[in-house]
């Protein structure tokens, strides 16, 4: 199946020693940005085990609480530009 569909899409055809090195060559910047190539193994494992963890947990409570605060905003935003809910203004009548 796999030989009859790259037959077709010459182009899906991937070669994977450009990507491992694209791949090798992004780690490479990786390194050089953040100045990690000049540290001991360890302490890249370190640095990168803190990194990651700060950056899931960013996702996480992005992914938790903001749609919660964006529910909040427009229900704020509503109710300043007149659109108010169905017991306030049978309170005020």
């Amino acid at each position: 199946m796999d030989y009859f569909f790259f037959t077709f899409c010459p182009a899906c055809k991937m070669n994977f020693k450009n990507f491992r090195e694209y791949l090798a060559w992004l780690y490479y910047q990786y390194l050089l940005i953040t100045g990690i190539y000049v540290l001991e193994p360890w302490e890249k494992s370190i640095f990168n085990s803190i990194l990651f963890s700060v950056i899931g947990m960013v996702v996480y409570t992005s992914y938790v609480f903001v749609p919660i605060h964006l529910r909040l905003a427009l229900e704020f935003f509503s109710g300043l530009f007149g659109d108010q809910p169905e017991s306030t203004v049978a309170l005020m009548s």
